[in-house]
């Protein structure tokens, strides 16, 4: 440490056994994040549907992350971050066990509506929690506690895609879509019907954990951020916050980087089937070594950050992510395959260095500004469904993979910008909103 710097605690005394519960929630909704990623090959190969028809997965997931952000933000501020987090746990357990009913009906849409209320769910939660997580100890260390907290987050990753492989993947009939147009309606009904029960039994499954995670929160004493109170003025909260560069650019990089990570994810086991010949359980191997990429080096930027600043570590995985995708593209067979595992290495960094340089400074509109920051997540929905109609269009997954390069540049320009942005959002005192220390004081 250098002299006479100070040194800042990461976690406040007293806050350690609410952060690792908090912290948890950084693991379920990993899980059900890449659960999803995986429906897209089953669904392609379950119901013979386009690129682009699959895409509604993620437009219906990342859709609901959209619209439930801004009420979440409304609901934590009015009452507290832990109401937050027990509505967010309730509509994931919902949304969870709605796959039972879906698998019955055997219909997409009812997939879809699951899939909407699970992702409601998981708006209000990450909504609660990525604030909540900073505001656990000094602001000094707020963005390296936020990296902390989402290293797990992929640890809950290759859970939901091991599961998706033990109990999705493995159970899918291999008939191509031409051997299915060929069979007669009650033997497809037949195969489908026991195709969507696999897809069913994980998500009704970790509805029950779920249940347990909830009444954890619900008994434990948590802290509560002192920003908490009923007043809700949104319009003076929306005035000052467009008028902060380096939040309003947060914003829209995190739209550009969540619609690359989601696309990567979601075409990964297509890429890896089409370079390599293996079908889709094998083919999610691939995706697991890359979310375990994603996890390891999580942990190292988040050690890194010690030392290197956040916006010189966001440049530098934006630059290789950029690099890693060009490869992806002109590459073929396992260079491509490999070069798309390491995109996963560099995203790792981006979206809680993203969410925490945006949120600095902002006072008692943090709650209202980590919503933007979170609704910005619709790129996912958004960036992917353009990423499968240029592979429809193209009849190429390759050049799909121009998409997200294009994202990873816009992250790059952001990193370059920041301390510009930032400089630029510094005004009089008395035209910001009085911003209260981000301590922590226990309630019950």
């Amino acid at each position: 440490m250098t002299a006479g710097k100070k040194a800042y605690s990461l976690i406040r005394p007293g806050n350690r056994w609410p952060f690792l519960l908090i912290t948890s929630l950084f693991f379920l909704w990993g899980l059900a994040n890449n659960m999803t990623d995986t429906l897209l090959a089953a669904f392609k190969r379950i119901m013979s549907m386009s690129d682009f028809q699959t895409s509604w997965i993620q437009m219906a997931f990342y859709g609901a992350y959209f619209c439930l952000a801004l009420p979440a933000a409304i609901l934590i501020k009015r009452y507290s971050y832990k109401t937050g987090i027990l509505v967010g746990l309730g509509l994931f357990i919902l949304g969870s066990l709605l796959f039972y009913p879906a698998s019955i009906m055997m219909s997409y849409g009812a997939f879809l509506v699951a899939l909407y209320v699970l992702a409601g769910g998981l708006s209000i939660l990450e909504t609660a929690a990525n604030p909540y997580i900073v505001a656990m100890g000094p602001e000094e260390t707020g963005t390296r506690r936020l990296n902390l907290a989402q290293s797990f987050n992929p640890i809950g990753s290759v859970t939901g895609v091991l599961l998706s492989k033990l109990f999705i993947l493995s159970q899918l009939n291999f008939s191509s879509s031409e051997e299915r147009g060929a069979m007669s309606p009650e033997e497809l009904a037949a195969i489908q019907s026991d195709e969507l029960t696999a897809v069913m039994g994980p998500y009704v499954g970790v509805a029950f954990f779920l249940v347990l995670v909830w009444l954890a929160v619900k008994i434990t004493p948590m802290p509560k951020a002192s920003d908490a109170g009923p007043t809700l003025d949104l319009v003076p909260s929306f005035k000052r916050l467009v008028k902060r560069p380096h939040y309003v650019w947060a914003v829209v990089t995190q739209f550009f980087y969540v619609g690359a990570q989601i696309g990567i994810w979601s075409y990964t086991i297509r890429y890896v089937m089409q370079e390599t010949q293996l079908n889709e359980e094998s083919a999610s191997s691939y995706y697991m070594a890359a979310l375990i990429l994603f996890m390891v080096s999580r942990f190292i930027f988040t050690a890194l950050m010690k030392y290197i600043s956040p916006k010189h570590l966001l440049l530098l995985s934006a630059t290789g992510a950029a690099v890693c995708t060009l490869l992806v593209i002109y590459g073929s067979g396992f260079l491509g395959v490999y070069a798309l595992i390491a995109v996963s290495g560099f995203m790792s960094l981006m979206f809680p260095t993203i969410y925490g340089m945006g949120i600095r400074n902002l006072g008692e509109d943090t709650k209202i500004g980590g919503s933007g920051l979170i609704m910005a997540i619709l790129g996912g929905a958004i960036l992917t469904s353009v990423q499968g109609f240029v592979s429809d269009q193209t009849q190429s997954i390759h050049m799909a993979f121009y998409v997200p390069f294009l994202c990873f540049i816009a992250v790059a320009l952001y990193a370059v910008a920041s301390d510009g942005l930032e400089r630029s959002s510094l005004r009089p005192e008395s035209e910001v909103a009085a911003a209260p220390e981000g301590a922590c004081q226990r309630v019950v």
